[in-house]
């Protein structure tokens, strides 16, 4: 089984159908395909070649119901605190990021983000993918010593354990790997990553 994910498009169509002309069982939008919720009509032709296998959460520059209005329209899968059964693996999706200094239309507060991510818990093996990176890890560095990810995030990994876990958000940490104990993490960045289980 094949999982192809990836993340902050940012309305970069050349990548994005990059992405979906590669061969995957199943296809993970981890956020952020627009700016400021603004050219979902341009994106949105393009992820249907993939509609039955495509799943969408948003990112910080989408809001629930962006994401929810892309999805109906182009008959794709709203997979905002979402979990999808697959060759004996939980998969696990949550949107939006941490507060931002830009207050962007998808920031959940860190109590939020930890209270959405218990829908999750207990779940093994789990996959997780959420748009935001784990706290001061590989993954969330902006510029040396600069982490800006989410401590509940990281929290939940630590606790849980997840067997793969996929993000993007800061783009500077882009392709870039970490381990949280037995978890393996990416920063998928619009290049993208693809599993196989």
């Amino acid at each position: 089984m094949k999982l192809l994910i990836f993340s902050d498009i940012h309305g970069d169509l050349t990548a994005l159908e990059k992405l979906l002309d590669t061969e995957a069982d199943y296809y993970f939008a981890a956020g952020d395909l627009v700016n400021w919720a603004r050219g979902f009509e341009k994106v949105g032709p393009v992820l249907k070649q993939r509609a039955g296998r495509m799943y969408v959460i948003p990112g910080n520059h989408e809001s629930e119901s962006d994401i929810a209005g892309l999805c109906e329209q182009y008959g794709l899968h709203n997979f905002h605190g979402q979990t999808l059964s697959a060759n004996s693996h939980t998969i696990a999706g949550l949107g939006y990021s941490n507060p931002t200094p830009f207050n962007t239309p998808g920031e959940y507060t860190e109590e939020e983000l930890a209270q959405r991510l218990t829908h999750f818990s207990g779940k093994s093996p789990l996959i997780l993918v959420c748009h935001c990176p784990p706290h001061n890890t590989q993954l969330d560095e902006a510029a040396r010593g600069m982490h800006f990810g989410s401590t509940a995030v990281r929290d939940f990994i630590e606790r849980e354990q997840p067997l793969h876990f996929f993000c993007g958000h800061i783009h500077e940490a882009a392709g870039r790997a970490d381990q949280l104990g037995r978890s393996h993490g990416v920063n998928v960045g619009k290049k993208g990553y693809l599993l196989e289980l």
